[in-house]
């Protein structure tokens, strides 16, 4: 199979852009996209859906990817198995996760998984969750640290630290006066506060003023300070603000569910070996 066209196909995947694939690869539009459809005809399937406006992976270019990354690896130890290197091989790899998550915890902890793997180089990709398991279904990124829960049957997944939570207002704030404040929450289906609801045998006996969405677990944090509201929120992120007094436990006598982050990626990634060591080395380091 010719590796120049892999390349290419490689290439269109990560950027779902013919244009900005063909830079990349420093060829022409038409050269990339005549190399791609070359691959197509020998592989005997379209690899990609086009429209005026979009580039998709097909079922046979995502069956793909994962092994054509993995040839284009083989092909470049060639070199170093010829001249008898002892040398591992240099390679990359992209971790996705929340910005809160990765800024807090995945950067600080590069330096010691570089220690651990010097010929390894770990790129982060930061975004929310749908934007994660896109590039993750795509293979732009080879795995995500998550505490999502995921059903999708092409990921496979291990735990990595254990995630609790608190109900939390900047200062205590009694059942019988929810009714007055907001709650406070990433998106309309309430992911954090579920996690209180579930360790509640009938439900939520109480109703807030409304509610707001604000994307992401920093924000949350933020409104929460301004006493602007009430939320779950992770508890490690908050452990300094409740040990300072900035922010008050409320309903202390209830242990809200917990829930686990994990590293996820897609089955059959020629790489899993290697992620399962990233796994290891993340399970030693404490969440902050």
């Amino acid at each position: 199979m010719d590796l120049e066209s892999l390349r290419c196909f490689l290439a269109v995947a990560d950027a779902l852009q013919f244009r900005a694939a063909a830079e990349r690869v420093a060829l022409s539009p038409a050269a990339l996209s005549d190399r791609v459809r070359r691959l197509e005809e020998d592989i005997g399937a379209p690899l990609f859906e086009r429209t005026t406006r979009r580039v998709h992976l097909t079922d046979a270019g995502r069956r793909l990817l994962p092994h054509a990354r993995g040839l284009l690896d083989d092909a470049a130890r060639c070199k170093a198995v010829a001249r008898g290197d002892p040398r591992p091989l240099p390679f990359a790899l992209t971790i996705g996760t929340r910005y809160e998550l990765g800024l807090s915890w995945l950067c600080p902890a590069l330096a010691d998984l570089e220690a651990a793997r010097p010929e390894r180089t770990l790129h982060l990709y930061m975004g929310d969750t749908v934007a994660l398991l896109d590039r993750l279904e795509r293979g732009i990124v080879d795995a995500c640290v998550l505490s999502a829960r995921i059903t999708r049957a092409n990921v496979e997944s291990v735990p990595i630290h254990e995630e609790a939570y608190t109900f939390v207002g900047a200062v205590p704030v009694t059942p019988d006066a929810f009714h007055e404040q907001l709650l406070i929450d990433a998106t309309p289906d309430l992911p954090l506060f579920r996690y209180l609801l579930d360790a509640l045998p009938d439900g939520a006996p109480w109703r807030f003023r409304g509610h707001r969405y604000v994307g992401g677990i920093a924000a949350i944090r933020q409104q929460v300070l301004l006493g602007r509201g009430l939320a779950v929120l992770p508890r490690y992120f908050i452990a300094e603000d409740l040990a300072a007094g900035r922010l008050a436990t409320l309903l202390p006598e209830i242990e809200p569910r917990r829930d686990w982050f994990r590293l996820l990626w897609r089955g059959g990634h020629p790489r899993e070996p290697e992620l399962l060591a990233i796994a290891d080395v993340l399970r030693a380091m404490p969440l902050r």
